[in-house]
């Protein structure tokens, strides 16, 4: 196996779908590079079983959370309770360089130059967070707004993202941990599972991610917005995005496209988007097993599975 790999995280089968349709996309871009999932143990032997059979390599991990009481989450933010686990990335050792990627996202264009990037021991490499709060939501931090937004400093789809400074706004200095390049290792993986359980995370609106953020306070690397595209950049910041430029696409927000086929109203940028996840998942249903198809439409509600 490769000493180098792209990652993701399943815990439940709720989003199953979503990691066969992110591993069919890194393949259909020819990575030279596989996709492994960590699962935790909730997640069953059948889901388990899809997984292999699609040659997904899986490694068994531990849920990761902070000690109760430590945290709460804004009942609007209750689909981030698990994501604390994502950080259990850094113990995966057997990797010298993985790319972390949410399952919520697929692959646009090949990215491999990412296993490669210049990148020192104890840093990481992400995207900024998109700080403009477009739906206004109450419980998003008050300096999220347009003009705090790292997004709002690119002025077209090839520019760079803009460098962090302890004058710049403090949303420059937060990522979004959609794509987060890693270097593995023991010592790591203990500092930020120590950094969980002993400092001040209590203000932390986004969890795994603010964590990152303040662990790495001045050594992670802006990635341009095209390796994490949020959908949302190309409705509020147009000069930014260009679609032949997206390496990544990154379904942000409550709105998965398993939850929204055949919508006709809203944005029409976010209806195209879920179109292209669409258009990935009906060709693996194709090549499943009668079984496995019916049993992955059963998790995104499409299909009543009968356990048969």
């Amino acid at each position: 196996m490769s000493s180098k790999a792209y990652v993701t995280l399943l815990t439940t089968a709720e989003y199953l779908s979503g990691v066969l349709v992110l591993n069919h996309s890194i393949k259909a871009v020819n990575s030279q590079y596989p996709l492994v999932v960590m699962v935790t143990p909730p997640v069953t032997q059948h889901v388990r079983e899809i997984l292999r059979k699609q040659d997904i390599k899986i490694y068994e991990i531990e849920t990761l959370m902070p000690e109760e009481g430590r945290h709460s989450l804004s009942e609007h933010d209750a689909r981030f309770h698990d994501t604390w686990t994502k950080l259990r990335v850094f113990g995966l050792s057997d990797f010298e360089r993985v790319v972390l990627l949410d399952a919520d996202m697929i692959v646009l264009r090949n990215m491999d130059e990412l296993l490669d990037l210049p990148l020192g021991h104890d840093e990481i490499a992400a995207a900024h967070a998109c700080a403009c709060n477009p739906r206004k939501l109450p419980h998003y931090p008050a300096d999220w707004i347009p003009a705090n937004c790292a997004h709002t400093a690119v002025p077209n789809p090839q520019a760079p993202p803009p460098t962090w400074s302890p004058n710049a706004p403090r949303p420059y200095g937060q990522l979004n941990s959609g794509t987060v390049v890693v270097n593995p290792s023991k010592g790591l993986a203990d500092a930020v599972v120590h950094y969980l359980n002993t400092e001040d995370i209590s203000k932390f609106s986004f969890p795994d991610q603010d964590l990152l953020a303040a662990f790495f306070k001045g050594k992670w690397k802006a990635l341009p917005w095209y390796y994490n595209a949020l959908k949302t950049l190309k409705v509020i910041h147009a000069p930014e995005w260009d679609d032949k430029e997206v390496r990544c696409l990154h379904y942000i927000l409550h709105d998965k496209p398993w939850k929204t086929k055949g919508l006709s109203d809203g944005e029409p940028a976010y209806i195209e988007f879920n179109n292209w996840w669409w258009d990935r998942y009906e060709q693996i249903l194709m090549g499943l097993e009668a079984k496995d198809g019916s049993f992955v439409r059963s998790t995104i509600g499409l299909e009543v599975y009968n356990g048969q």
